[in-house]
């Protein structure tokens, strides 16, 4: 395992440099720059700001300055926020999505792994219409539709909720449930499909047939089997659970580090706009590995190749 995972990093290292080089040079040639929303400076003040970034200096010579305090691990400036760094942003501003994420993340197994289970094991009863009408309503309707009427319910209409802000546990229930409820829909799924396929085969037959009993052989035998497909979606899923937030806390203005990646292009704050894609595609990348080891783990039929 720890040459396979030694494998996979240094795999990632052109993966990511392609990433920067790509986010780089694009941000780059947008129209405008971080400073040309600024009230009309003299062109003198101007050129100490671009001296100040490294701004005058040739492109590629950018880049490379860029490069090098990335290899040390430093993200650079904020070209919008003076007295900050990005690295400084990121350290306030991430766990603030982590802690959206990881709720988000509790709802959508919480609610689409019993689910899932449940409409395999009463497969075509109406407990499995019902669940599967569930998946299908929230896998067709977008978190940036389902926001609002959430808000519109339960916050402006019932009161129950407040419609912004980030302030007490309160706050945390309507963005995770927009998160969360969509991802529940294909965890519930992914569970069934996996679910039927497996109480399908021999060794369940022969489970039942030596007496065990039916909460035995789905929590022993079937629910191993059963997850292969919801773990291999988790890689996607928590990555689209992170990403997925830039709307969210949009939406809910909530102060995390996607809503600071929407301001950051909206600025053409080049250095968070390019910490934040490095953020990103190192979570990423961290999950997919993870998913690939726990997939090993749960199907021995699997080597670390």
């Amino acid at each position: 395992m720890i040459r396979f995972v030694a494998q996979r990093l240094v795999q990632t290292i052109p993966v990511v440099w392609v990433i920067i080089t790509a986010t780089f040079f694009m941000i780059r040639f947008v129209p405008g720059g971080p400073f040309t929303a600024e009230r009309a400076v003299t062109p003198e003040i101007m050129r100490n700001l671009e001296a100040h970034y490294g701004l005058n200096k040739p492109l590629y010579a950018q880049y490379l300055d860029y490069c090098g305090k990335v290899l040390r691990g430093d993200l650079g400036p904020s070209f919008k926020y003076p007295t900050r760094t990005v690295n400084e942003i990121i350290a306030e501003k991430l766990p603030v999505s982590i802690e959206l994420g990881l709720i988000s993340l509790a709802v959508a197994l919480g609610l689409g792994l019993p689910l899932g289970v449940l409409a395999a094991i009463k497969r075509n009863t109406w407990i499995d219409y019902v669940c599967s009408s569930f998946a299908m309503v929230g896998i067709c309707i977008p978190t940036f539709v389902m926001g609002p009427v959430l808000i519109l319910v339960f916050a402006i209409h019932f009161g129950w909720f407040n419609a912004s802000g980030w302030y007490g546990p309160i706050d945390r229930v309507l963005p995770s449930l927009t998160l969360g409820l969509v991802y529940a829909a294909y965890v519930a799924r992914l569970t069934r499909g996996g679910m039927l396929e497996v109480l399908s085969q021999d060794y369940i037959r022969t489970a039942r047939a030596k007496g065990a009993s039916e909460t035995r052989v789905i929590m022993r035998h079937a629910l191993r089997g059963g997850l292969t497909p919801v773990v291999s979606f988790l890689g996607p899923a928590i990555a689209g659970i992170v990403t997925g937030s830039f709307v969210i806390e949009t939406i809910f203005q909530i102060p995390g580090i996607g809503r600071e990646f929407v301001n950051s292009a909206f600025n053409r704050d080049y250095t968070l706009v390019l910490g934040t894609v490095v953020l990103y595609a190192g979570f990423i990348i961290g999950m997919n590995l993870a998913v690939d080891v726990v997939q090993v783990w749960l199907n021995p039929k699997l080597k670390f190749e």
